[in-house]
């Protein structure tokens, strides 16, 4: 392996043989792994018989461990980011270190692997040729203002949502994009209870009125039409 590199790694979202083999063998052969959760990632390295050195990396941490670790890759190590689930990035910590080794010139690799955005949009059903990922809605501040510009949006909409706060942003995206609008929820992508339920928003705010939500969520909303 070629020194002083930043590998992004993306792991499983749900089932382990969505594991690459490439993935596992820069895992074995990096000099140190970057886990979101330690304990998370070391499930992952048991299972695919990886023995290698953890660091905690997560948003709480990054800022103030960014600068040393640049400074191990400067010195020729090569250093691997995982996230728990997914592609390290993609509303999971992983830009900061990436845009600080842009600016000290250490090469960064991202592999290509699993996001759950990907499936459940192609599976959804809706257009998929344009679309805008907004991951997660702001919370409290901003979340209605975002939610006026995506009523406008002409573009499939993508968003992620825990199961506490589904059945909260389905029924907020009705009143925003009105309750006829088109749209998929995809929880647990490539787990056992996968589940897709397609129809209009009024339509899934019943579905999740009667059935508890469970899992990790991908929302996919159609745009509005012209």
């Amino acid at each position: 392996m070629s020194s002083a590199k930043l590998y992004i790694v993306p792991t499983p979202v749900g089932n382990l043989e969505d594991m690459t083999f490439r993935a596992v063998r820069i895992l074995k052969e990096a000099n140190m792994i970057l886990a979101e959760d330690t304990r998370t990632t070391s499930v992952l390295l048991k299972h695919f018989e990886i023995q290698n050195k953890m660091q905690s990396y997560h948003k709480f941490n990054e800022h103030k461990n960014v600068a040393g670790i640049v400074d191990r890759l400067n010195a020729g190590e090569v250093i691997a980011l995982v996230s728990d689930a997914g592609t390290p990035g993609i509303s999971d910590p992983g830009f900061l270190i990436v845009r600080e080794c842009v600016k000290a010139g250490v090469e960064v690799e991202c592999l290509p692997g699993a996001t759950a955005f990907v499936p459940a949009l192609v599976a959804s059903g809706i257009p998929c040729d344009r679309f805008t990922f907004e991951g997660f809605l702001p919370q409290k501040k901003g979340r209605q203002t975002k939610l006026t510009e995506l009523a406008s949006e002409q573009r499939t909409i993508v968003l992620y949502e825990s199961p506490y706060r589904v059945l909260k942003t389905l029924t907020q995206l009705a009143e925003f994009l009105g309750e006829g609008r088109y749209a998929a929820t995809c929880r647990e992508i490539s787990k056992k209870f996968e589940e897709i339920n397609r129809g209009t928003l009024k339509e899934l705010i019943t579905h999740f009125s009667e059935h508890e939500a469970r899992g990790e969520f991908v929302i996919i909303v159609s745009g509005k039409e012209n």
